[in-house]
C-alpha cells in the first residue's frame, strides 16, 4: 500500500508540475481527496502559519510594487551595473543575489536580465556567463532573504527546536555570498568570446539580432513614493530581523485561564505577520499604493500562485508522512544512518520536481526533524533546495535564454547540457560546504 501512495504522491507532483500555475495546488488537492476519503489516510494539516507569514509578506511586497518602490531598486542596480561593464561577470549576479535578498521574491529579476545582456553585448563579453550566473544568484539570494517563503519556512519549522532566524541566516547568508563569488569564477572564461563564438556570428551576419541600443534607465512617475515604500518596506524587514536578533522585543501578554493568570508572548512567525501587514498599511495610507494595483500586479499574482502550491503540496506532503510516518521515519534513517549529509541530496532532487524551495522545505525538512537529524545540519544543507534548475524549465532561466539575443545562453542537445548546470552545480555545492564548515565555527 505504501508503494501505491508514493506512486500517487510522485504522479501529482510531476503532473502537477507540467501543469504549471496553481495546478500544483490543484492536482496536489486531487491526491489528497484520493488519500483521505478513499485510502483512508489521516487528513493531515497545512501549515497555516507558514502561509500567513507568506501572505502577509507577498501583501507588503505588492504594495511596494503599487508604489513603483520594486521598479525603484531595479533601477539602482541597473546604475551599478553599467558602471563597471567590463566586470558584469561578477557584479551582476552580486547585485541580483542583493536584490533579490532585500526584496524577498526573485521575480525582480526579469527586470534585470535585459539589461544584463545588453551590457555585456555592447561590453563584448559573451552573456552567457553574466546571465546564467545571474539566475543562479537568484536563487541563492532568495533562501538567503529573511523573508522569503523559503526561510519563512525554515523559521516556522524550527520554531520547536529554539533556533531562530538569526541562526538561519548567520549560516546561509555567508555560506551563500561565497559560494556566488566561486560561481562566478566557474564561468568566467566559459564559452568562446563573443566575438568568436560562430552563432553570435551567424546571427550578425544573417542580421537576426536587432541593433544594440544604449537603453535610458527608466523614470519613475513619483520617486517620493517609490523612495517612501521602499523606505518602509526596509524598515519593516530590519524590524524583523531584530526580533530574531532580540526574542525578549517581542511584546508579551497575559490573559486569565481557569482562574490562574498565564503569560505569553507573541510567536516569531505571528510578529512577522503583523509587521508585513502594518508595513503595507503604511505603504497604501501615505505612500499612494492602489488597491487595484496591489491585486493586480506581478508579486501578487506569482504570490499566489506559490501559496496555493504549498498549501496543495504540504498538505499532500502531511497526509502521505502522517499515514506512513514509522514506515518513512524507519526506511530513511537507515538510508543515511552514519550519513545524514545524504538527506541534501534529497533536498536536491525534490527541488527538481517542485519547482520551489519553500515546497521542498516544507515537504522534506519535517521528515528531517522526524528522524532527529540535528537542527545545525539541516541548516546546512538548506543551500540544497536550489536545485531545480538542473532541468531548463523553470521561468527565470527560459527567460535567461529569450533575453540573450546573442545565443550563448542555451538549452543544449541533451537537456542538461545547459548554460545553469555548470554555475548551479558548483555554486550550490559550495554553498552547502560551506555552511557545513561554518555551523561547526559558529
Amino acid at each position: 500500500m505504501l508503494e501505491l501512495q508514493l506512486l500517487i504522491f510522485l504522479a501529482c507532483i510531476v503532473l502537477g508540475s507540467r501543469i504549471g500555475g496553481i495546478g500544483m495546488g490543484a492536482i496536489s488537492g486531487l491526491g489528497l481527496l484520493i488519500f483521505v476519503f478513499i485510502l483512508g489516510l489521516p487528513e493531515g494539516s497545512p501549515p497555516i502559519i507558514v502561509l500567513g507569514m507568506i501572505l502577509a509578506v507577498i501583501t507588503a511586497l505588492s504594495a511596494m510594487e503599487a508604489s513603483n518602490g520594486i521598479d525603484f531598486l531595479v533601477g539602482i542596480a541597473e546604475k551599478i551595473m553599467k558602471r563597471k561593464p567590463q566586470s558584469i561577470t561578477f557584479i551582476a549576479p552580486v547585485v541580483t543575489y542583493v536584490l533579490i535578498f532585500a526584496s524577498g521574491t526573485q521575480h525582480v529579476i526579469y527586470a534585470l536580465l535585459p539589461v544584463i545582456a545588453e551590457i555585456s553585448r555592447n561590453s563584448d563579453i559573451r552573456p552567457e556567463r553574466p546571465i546564467a550566473m545571474s539566475v543562479i544568484a537568484a536563487q541563492h539570494g532568495l533562501i538567503a532573504s529573511p523573508i522569503s517563503a523559503a526561510t519563512v519556512a525554515m523559521v516556522g519549522l524550527f520554531s520547536f527546536s529554539g533556533a531562530t532566524l538569526i541562526d538561519i541566516l548567520v549560516i546561509i547568508v555567508p555560506s551563500t555570498f561565497i559560494a556566488i563569488i566561486i560561481g562566478c569564477i566557474s564561468v568566467l572564461k566559459k564559452g568562446k568570446e563573443l566575438d568568436k563564438d560562430p552563432i553570435y556570428a551567424e546571427k550578425i551576419s544573417k542580421r537576426i539580432i536587432a541593433v544594440s541600443q544604449q537603453s535610458n534607465s527608466f523614470e519613475l512617475e513619483n520617486k517620493k513614493n517609490a523612495v517612501g515604500s521602499t523606505l518602509v518596506f526596509f524598515v519593516a524587514i530590519a524590524i524583523v530581523v531584530l526580533l530574531g536578533l532580540v526574542p525578549s522585543l517581542r511584546p508579551t501578554y497575559s490573559w486569565v485561564l481557569n482562574g490562574e493568570t498565564v503569560q505569553g508572548q507573541i510567536s516569531m512567525g505571528k510578529a512577522i505577520m503583523v509587521i508585513m501587514l502594518a508595513a503595507a498599511a503604511f505603504i497604501m495610507l501615505f505612500f499612494e499604493a492602489n488597491p487595484k494595483k496591489c491585486v493586480s500586479g506581478n508579486i501578487m499574482s506569482s504570490g499566489i500562485i506559490a501559496l496555493i502550491s504549498i498549501l496543495g503540496i504540504s498538505w499532500l506532503g502531511s497526509s502521505f508522512f502522517e499515514g506512513n510516518r514509522t514506515a518513512i521515519v524507519e526506511g530513511i534513517s537507515t538510508l543515511i544512518a552514519g550519513y545524514e549529509w545524504v538527506f541534501g541530496i534529497g533536498l536536491f532532487m525534490l527541488s527538481i520536481l517542485l519547482f520551489s524551495q519553500a515546497a521542498t522545505v516544507i515537504t522534506l525538512v519535517p521528515v528531517g526533524i522526524a528522524l532527529e537529524i540535528p537542527t545545525p545540519l539541516l541548516i546546512a544543507l538548506y543551500p540544497a533546495v536550489n536545485g531545480y534548475f538542473f532541468l531548463p524549465t523553470y521561468g527565470t532561466l527560459i527567460a535567461g535564454v529569450n533575453f540573450d539575443q546573442t545565443g550563448t545562453t542555451k538549452i543544449g542537445k541533451y537537456l542538461v547540457n545547459h548554460s545553469f548546470m555548470l554555475p548551479g552545480l558548483v555554486t550550490t555545492i559550495s554553498a552547502v560546504l560551506i555552511a557545513l564548515i561554518l555551523t561547526t565555527l559558529i
